[in-house]
């Protein structure tokens, strides 16, 4: 097969795992959204992390991959568990104690940083129009968000930071070594996660309490949806080109407003249809500029 007709199906492959990762995601945050409104965040953390990495421990054992190895030390690695430490915390955060719909939309700001990230780091080549692309995104979650005194709260900072700390943990996904597949990934990523809630229990000082049946169900619901959407993710990541595969990240925007306003009562208006109608649409573009591109090649 032509090296181009390989990289179109590597990118088309890359897309639908990147989409389903979305959708998996924004199913995991409602679960959690609901669970924290009444347990503390420290403790869903931690629940939520062990059992992830028991799950991916158990895929590991299954895929034949070591979960203890010399590459899970290098620096690149080590940066990625600390982007996923800011990432994790501050995103479950935001879910809690914002609006769904909100930190949904300022998480769609990833892609610019990504892009960047790939361009000085990676050394991929984005042009002038993929960048026109980016910015108009950008632009259009800014419109979702109205920054002003009146309509931004200074909770939202919880998700900018939460956003970075993934943009920073899949820019390092993408260069692990090979023998560091998704499950092992998983595994650390969700022990991660175990160290963030119990970093943050310390600190918010809340006592945990008992789960009641139905708590204990949603977690266990957002685990399965949670660790779909990692593996997916991990997968998208590192099939074909970033530039191609993390636009579609602006799914993640329908499904997760979709659940805020159905589930959560949240209330939309024409600013924010015309935000989420940039955002997807230079999404879409860049998507297609990098399909069309790979074509001349």
């Amino acid at each position: 097969m032509p090296n181009s007709l390989q990289s179109r199906k590597e990118n088309f492959i890359g897309i639908a795992w990147m989409i389903a990762s979305m959708a998996g995601f924004s199913i995991e945050d409602a679960f959690l959204k609901t669970v924290t409104q009444h347990v503390p965040v420290g403790q869903v953390l931690m629940m939520f992390g062990a059992a992830g990495l028991c799950v991916f421990a158990l895929m590991a054992r299954r895929a034949g991959a070591p979960l203890f190895q010399a590459q899970v030390l290098t620096q690149r690695m080590l940066y990625r568990a600390v982007f996923e430490f800011f990432g994790r915390l501050f995103y479950i955060l935001a879910i809690a104690l914002t609006p769904m719909s909100s930190a949904t939309a300022i998480l769609q700001a990833a892609p610019l940083f990504v892009a960047i990230g790939a361009r000085i780091f990676l050394r991929e080549k984005v042009d002038g129009k993929t960048w026109a692309a980016i910015l108009a995104g950008l632009l259009g979650v800014m419109i979702i968000l109205r920054p002003s005194a009146d309509d931004f709260s200074a909770l939202s900072l919880l998700a900018v930071v939460g956003t970075l700390g993934f943009v920073g943990r899949d820019l390092f996904s993408r260069t692990a070594p090979p023998a560091l597949t998704k499950e092992v990934l998983g595994f650390y990523g969700f022990s991660t996660m175990v160290i963030a809630g119990a970093s943050f229990a310390l600190w918010d000082g809340k006592a945990f309490v008992s789960l009641e049946l139905t708590q204990a169900l949603m977690i266990g619901a957002a685990l399965v949806a949670g660790v779909f959407g990692y593996t997916a993710l991990m997968t998208a990541m590192r099939t074909g080109s970033i530039g191609a595969v993390t636009p579609y990240r602006y799914s993640r925007l329908l499904f997760g407003i979709s659940i805020g306003v159905l589930v959560f009562g949240e209330q939309l208006d024409a600013p924010m249809l015309l935000g989420c109608a940039i955002v997807i649409g230079a999404g879409l573009f860049i998507g297609w500029q990098n399909q069309r591109r790979q074509l001349a090649q």
